[in-house]
């Protein structure tokens, strides 16, 4: 039940009404009439913009417009109050009883509570990590795995069709270096002394790989030319970075659906035909671009190249797709990996990528719209950049990784669900600062403790009634009789409830899962706000000794909370606590 899309029907029925009565025109387009809460909640329980954004197609005073709607509304049992404030706003009141109606709602529909079908079953292709597969996921990667993770959730939960996807960037030279960097470890094993120069990667992750390469092939390739090692090297690598990477995943209680090789997409056709489908459509063609905008790098010449016309789908320049010399560049896989993502069929692609990629995004859009000539949406987010401190101090590098911190490092001093839900306190664009003792830090100020507490008092109020001997399921929680709940707090917690089923379809519909734990940590204010109010006034406790049924009605109450809560964690991939 989303009580605000309840009411904007009622408006938008009100509406329809006074165009038949002749008060406003037949004409008028309604998509931009919304109703929300009010900026102030002083100002009443939901506000509608109707007559702002309809009085100048109307040709109308908007607060005649309001006036007229709000007489329309108040015919309505659920409307106590509706006042016209400002130009033209409508602020509107309902009667209490709508608030406390949301409690059996969520009680019967559980976890699922707010689970809706916004998303028609369209198909989502979420990718997200997609790290070099070089070494061990850092902290960065981090924020883009939970960030991407909780997305795809959000997005199950209001009824899109959702597949997450890893891009394993196993195609380009780095992946060359890794087979070098192995090839040492594997000299080391064998007793020889080796030297990491730059441009190899010297963390001891690769120590193991070393090893089980001797273990393989003995001392055969001791000595060896390069060109004997090398392929072999990068397969035997590229498998034991991946399975270290799954495996780092898994500690964030990550699973991916599909994993994707970049590599397959090489001397099999695929980048061709990506390629043919643009020159299909006209846009692909011979050219010189013009020198880049400041001071020229030193080996810059003007040279033909083939190029993607980019600027006829929005992108700044047109972009090369093939060098000079006939190879391939970094853009055109790319190109083909999100060409073969548009003909499995996905409505909607969502690419989650490092702050450093930002002069990425143009490009992508282009080739994703010229590609499937405009029908298939993509969505490119950037993950900013996470500074790690301890001890107020920053915290200082890994020596598994050898040049950066682990997402290893992060989940064992902290665990998952603390690393999840805090990677989730800012929204993904802005940069986040992750102290490991204020993460850990049982106060208000720590979100991530101020939820689990509350979901945790909940259940030390619902056992306390168990024990005597009350029964708390919530098929008899559903039935009680809630009318007792009139004191402003339980109202105001009432409210925060109703809003979850709007939340999240605002959340969906701009990827924005840190709505949610912005939503969780404001409803757990409500409840720990009620909860302290209880020992000044002992009427609002939640359980009282001496009448079982007002009893209910409470716990009710705060069982819905922790419905939402358990609900809204989920989303994140969070466990919720019952006990701290």
């Amino acid at each position: 039940m989303n009580l605000f899309a309840d009411i904007r029907i009622l408006v938008l029925d009100s509406l329809n009404a006074l165009q038949s009565e002749g008060v406003l025109p037949a004409d008028l387009d309604f998509t931009n009439v919304a109703v929300e809460p009010p900026r102030d909640a002083l100002h009443g329980d939901m506000a509608t913009n109707a007559a702002m954004v309809l009085a100048k197609p109307a040709k109308s005073n908007p607060r005649d417009i309001a006036e007229a709607l709000a007489t329309k509304l108040l015919a309505d049992d659920r409307i106590t109050a509706a006042d016209v404030a400002g130009p033209g706003f409508l602020n509107l009141t309902l009667d209490p009883a709508c608030w406390t109606a949301i409690v059996p709602l969520a009680l019967k529909a559980g976890v699922d509570f707010g689970r809706s079908d916004m998303g028609q079953g369209k198909k989502v292709n979420v990718e997200y990590v997609s790290a070099n597969p070089t070494g061990p996921l850092h902290v960065g990667h981090t924020r883009g795995a939970v960030f991407g993770d909780a997305l795809a959730s959000l997005l199950d939960f209001a009824g899109f069709d959702v597949t997450r996807e890893y891009y394993i960037n196993d195609g380009g030279a780095q992946v060359d270096v890794l087979a070098r960097s192995a090839y040492l470890r594997y000299l080391e094993a064998n007793g020889q002394e080796v030297a990491f120069e730059d441009g190899t990667y010297p963390g001891d992750y690769l120590i193991p790989v070393g090893q089980a390469l001797k273990e393989k092939y003995g001392d055969s390739l001791v000595g060896k030319p390069e060109s004997e090692w090398l392929e072999e090297l990068r397969e035997f690598g590229t498998a034991a970075m991946m399975d270290m990477i799954r495996a780092d995943l898994k500690s964030l209680n990550i699973e991916m659906d599909v994993f994707y090789s970049e590599k397959s997409l090489y001397g099999t056709g695929r980048i061709e035909a990506a390629i043919n489908s643009l020159k299909d459509k006209g846009l692909i063609y011979e050219g010189v671009l013009e020198p880049p905008k400041g001071k020229l790098p030193d080996d810059w010449e003007p040279r033909e190249q083939t190029l993607f016309k980019s600027t006829a789908h929005g992108d700044d320049v047109d972009r090369p797709v093939m060098k000079s010399d006939g190879a391939w560049t970094y853009f055109a896989p790319d190109i083909a990996y999100h060409y073969d993502k548009i003909t499995r069929g996905f409505d909607a692609l969502i690419d989650i990528f490092g702050a450093d990629h930002g002069g990425y995004v143009k490009r992508m859009k282009a080739a994703v719209s010229a590609l499937s000539d405009g029908k298939v949406s993509v969505d490119i987010k950037l993950t900013q950049l996470v500074k790690l401190f301890k001890n107020g101090e920053p915290f200082k590098m890994s020596k598994r990784a050898g040049t950066f911190i682990t997402l290893r490092d992060v989940v064992e001093q902290v665990g998952p669900d603390v690393t999840r839900f805090h990677m989730l306190t800012r929204k993904q664009d802005a940069p986040l600062d992750f102290d490991f003792d204020k993460v850990l830090e049982q106060s208000k100020e720590n979100p991530v403790f101020y939820v689990q507490y509350a979901n945790a008092r909940i259940s030390s109020v619902m056992r306390k009634a168990n024990e005597a001997g009350v029964d708390t399921a919530d098929g008899v929680l559903e039935a009680a009789d809630l009318t007792a709940n009139t004191h402003p707090a339980e109202l105001a917690l009432a409210r925060k409830l109703a809003e979850w089923p709007r939340l999240l379809e605002l959340a969906a519909k701009h990827n924005e899962p840190h709505r949610v734990s912005f939503y969780l940590y404001e409803l757990a204010a409500e409840y720990h706000s009620l909860h302290n109010l209880g020992k000044a006034e002992p009427q609002l406790r939640f359980w009282q000794a001496d009448n079982t049924d007002l009893s209910l009605s409470k716990i009710a109450l705060i069982r819905a909370v922790s419905v939402v809560l358990s609900a809204g964690l989920g989303i994140l991939g969070v466990t919720p606590m019952t006990e701290m």
